[in-house]
């Protein structure tokens, strides 16, 4: 089964799609569905090892 991709892969690949002019917005912090302080810490525990 394959992983799906992480918070950090998911953040990159929406700043691609902006760059290219998708008309798309960052969450600021705090707003409803944009990530939280939690999410990073739960995102650095699962991270890969470059």
């Amino acid at each position: 089964m394959a992983k799906r991709p992480g918070l950090y892969a998911n953040i990159h690949a929406k700043r691609r799609r902006i760059k290219a002019g998708s008309g798309e917005k960052m969450r600021k912090p705090g707003s409803k569905g944009a990530p939280t302080a939690k999410n990073f810490k739960q995102a650095a525990k699962t991270a890969r090892k470059k």
